[in-house]
């Protein structure tokens, strides 16, 4: 029993470890996406998708997981399409985002997602929710207005983001594969057009991974491990923490993403922005403390 025990704390460290890990490696990842200029928001992607799928390949290889990914019916590649899409939108909006002094409107993204997975339930699954739950939602409503009022614009970067991963989340939820042989699956799709489309913006003479020296490549070549790493460590502490521990856990990468937008970046902080910021917290107070309570806190990767 206590060699049984010493196991399981073993486990239960490595989870933390590999948890955050994860949401710090996405916390931190504004601080690569400019590093790959001259390259835009679109070319970026497209490399990411192309060098996550082979190194994917290689993973899925190794761990001997080509199993999974045979049998699979139409509904289910029909799936993997519409989480591909979703995903794709996901990525290039959040790279423009870095890259055009949004990070913090990228954060409010990813710190309003789990608030649209509970939207998103009710609307497609038909799913109840608990007064508590409207109350966060309702803040949340009452930021994007906030944040609309202050700045004279929708916050679309915000919106996109939530409900580009809300709805990758709802999908993901339906099929039936873990990281590694899913995001494997999507790169099957994605992977091909992200090359022919490389292929012809070298071809053309736009494209930047020739031209820009070796160690530029190098950075569009890494787009690939800053992808899967995190996802792969996230999976691990997956594996080995309660849920609710990873739903409090995952808000570290909002919070660090918030940090370097104010602090590293200098984005404009005006007091509409504060009230609205404020306001996503206190509704993402209220929630995670209701689904604490309730032992339901949903727990989503990111990218």
């Amino acid at each position: 029993m206590p060699e049984h025990g010493q196991a399981l704390t073993r486990r239960s460290h490595s989870g933390y470890l590999a948890a955050i890990g994860a949401y710090a490696l996405w916390g931190l990842s504004p601080a690569f996406w400019p590093l790959l200029a001259p390259a835009d928001a679109v070319e970026s992607v497209a490399h990411r998708v192309a060098w996550t799928l082979l190194g994917m390949l290689l993973v899925i290889t190794v761990a001997r997981r080509w199993g999974d990914l045979r049998g699979l019916s139409w509904g289910t590649w029909a799936l993997v399409t519409a989480g591909s899409v979703l995903i794709a939108v996901n990525w290039g909006t959040y790279i423009w985002s870095t890259t055009h002094g949004h990070v913090v409107d990228a954060a409010l993204g990813y710190y309003a997602t789990p608030l649209v997975s509970v939207v998103l339930a009710v609307v497609v699954l038909r799913e109840r929710l608990r007064r508590v739950q409207w109350v966060a939602i309702g803040l949340a409503a009452a930021a994007v207005v906030v944040l609309t009022v202050g700045t004279g614009r929708l916050p679309w970067i915000t919106l996109v983001l939530a409900v580009s991963f809300g709805l990758y989340g709802l999908v993901k939820k339906r099929v039936p594969l873990d990281p590694v042989p899913g995001l494997t699956a999507e790169g099957f799709l994605l992977g091909p057009l992200a090359i022919v489309f490389i292929l012809g913006l070298q071809i053309s003479g736009a494209g930047t991974f020739t031209g820009y020296g070796t160690g530029h490549a190098l950075l569009l070549v890494a787009a690939g491990p800053v992808t899967a790493i995190p996802l792969l460590l996230f999976a691990a502490g997956a594996r080995r923490l309660p849920l609710a521990t990873l739903g409090v856990l995952q808000y570290l990468n909002p919070t660090l993403q918030f940090l370097w937008g104010v602090v590293v970046a200098g984005e404009p902080m005006p007091v509409s922005r504060w009230v609205g910021v404020s306001l996503v917290w206190a509704a993402l107070v209220v929630f995670t403390a209701d689904a604490l309570r309730a032992g339901t806190q949903p727990v989503r990767a990111t990218v």
